[in-house]
């Protein structure tokens, strides 16, 4: 499906909003001291955040391993983001896999606090990157 201009910005703006919601969700059920949702929620705020960019530059993808494969080629490899932004992808994905389908796998405050300020700072950069 092809989309308008108008129409590709919506669904930018949703996905990043989107985003920026799921680590806000991340952060109350850290609260809560529900790691598994934690790993679930900041998963879900990259994924959003790297959706949001696809969008914005007419990459279409249908699939998480697709969106994460579409990063990595046209974002990391490209310099655009450090090699470091890619393996924090991946462990969220991995993490967010395990704690929802592994019911002896569960996830810690001390595994997932320090993710955190670098899931910020991806979507910060990922709203630097749709806003140009």
């Amino acid at each position: 499906m092809k989309l308008s201009d108008e129409e590709r910005q919506i669904m930018v703006n949703l996905e990043y909003e989107k985003a920026l919601s799921f680590l806000e969700q991340a952060e109350k059920t850290a609260a809560m001291d529900l790691w598994d949702v934690v790993a679930n929620r900041l998963y879900y705020s990259i994924f959003h955040a790297v959706s949001a960019l696809l969008i914005k530059d007419g990459h279409n993808v249908s699939t998480h391993k697709g969106t994460l494969v579409v990063f990595g080629q046209n974002y990391v490899k490209t310099g655009v983001f450090p090699t470091d932004a890619s393996k924090l992808y991946i462990k969220l994905q991995t993490m967010r896999e395990k704690s929802d389908y592994n019911c002896v796998y569960v996830t810690t405050a001390d595994e997932m606090q320090p993710l955190f300020e670098p899931v910020r700072e991806f979507i910060a950069k990922v709203g630097s990157l749709i806003k140009e």
